[in-house]
């Protein structure tokens, strides 16, 4: 009995000292290397589109830094919601992210009944990659030279004002609704499918008013065929000084809109894995033929961590809930 209680004491000592090098093993060696293979990342919009365009310029970058090729996989619908969708969906190994959008984000909660993912349950944040800011212009019939002016007019003309959008829940429109609820006006609203085709009737006169994106407008608006009255971001574009933000030429404080897109992974993605994406992203965004191309296309550079992505949309997804509930906006 002696010799076996002095064999069960020696096992258990071998034992456990085999499992204590094994933890030491274990934690001390390095983590798998990441990429392991190509990473997809899937764009929630139209080929061509401005996150598509960023996504490739980021591909491109990330791709020369890991060593593996990053691919573009181009999944539009439901304003991002199906790009969404499928990213949520992957697998949770780093190697499938997604480019999504404020729509597909923040103000999806707040307009569908139900949606097939849980922007906060189901994703990852990773980093802002770009926002950019919408211009308010207007057909030069309309006597406003300033955001004051056009609220002044607006009122004094109801009904008579209508502005442009290219969807239910876009930031131009957004934009308008957010404008209208600040001072009290009804602005009326002129769907279209086409964004071309709304610049396009702009400049013809067939509506009033529209906010639309710098890089498309502005050179209309130096050529004479519209003017520019604002920007809708909440500070002054660097590329563009001249121009005063809405919420300061309007005495409007907290008027702030700007589309945007984040890169996230699916839920589960180990976190350590996720902030050394984040940082890779940061590092692409901020070299300066990056930088140079953002601010070409009129918006910021992002590079923020996970957590400054969750806070950002947090902020936006409760602000866009309560704009859609007090406008009453309807999906398309």
């Amino acid at each position: 009995m002696r010799m076996l209680r002095k064999l069960d004491k020696k096992i258990g000592t071998f034992l456990l000292a085999a499992g204590l090098a094994a933890t030491a093993w274990a934690q001390g060696r390095p983590a798998p290397a990441f990429p392991a293979k190509p990473v997809k990342i899937i764009v929630a919009a139209a080929a061509g589109s401005s996150p598509d365009a960023i996504a490739r310029t980021l591909a491109t970058k990330l791709g020369a830094a890991w060593g593996q090729p990053v691919l573009i996989e181009n999944v539009a619908g439901l304003g991002g919601v199906t790009g969404t969708e499928r990213a949520a969906k992957a697998p949770a190994d780093g190697h499938t992210l997604v480019v999504s959008t404020i729509g597909a984000i923040a103000v999806a909660p707040g307009m569908m009944e139900k949606m097939p993912y849980d922007p906060v349950r189901d994703l990852a944040p990773v980093s802002l990659v770009m926002s950019m800011p919408n211009l308010l212009v207007v057909h030069p019939s309309v006597p406003a030279t300033n955001v004051r002016e056009l609220v002044a007019y607006a009122r004094q003309n109801p009904g008579k004002l209508r502005y442009g959008h290219p969807g239910s829940g876009t930031t131009p429109h957004l934009s308008a609704e957010l404008l209208g609820q600040m001072v009290g006006v009804k602005l009326q609203g002129v769907p279209y499918k086409s964004s071309a085709q709304m610049t396009t009737d702009l400049l013809g006169g067939h509506y009033e008013v529209l906010f639309h994106n710098t890089s498309v407008v502005l050179p209309h608006a130096r050529a004479g065929a519209a003017r520019v009255l604002g920007i809708t971001s909440a500070e002054r574009n660097p590329a563009q000084p001249d121009i005063p933000t809405v919420a300061e030429a309007g005495g409007l404080p907290g008027f702030a809109v700007n589309a945007w897109w984040g890169l996230y992974a699916p839920a589960g993605v180990p976190g350590e894995l996720v902030a050394k994406i984040s940082a890779d992203v940061a590092a692409a965004l901020a070299q300066p033929d990056v930088k140079a191309w953002i601010e070409q296309q009129g918006g910021v550079a992002g590079g923020g961590t996970p957590q400054a992505l969750r806070a950002f949309q947090a902020a936006e997804t409760q602000k866009w809930r309560d704009l859609v509930k007090a406008a009453n906006i309807q999906p398309d």
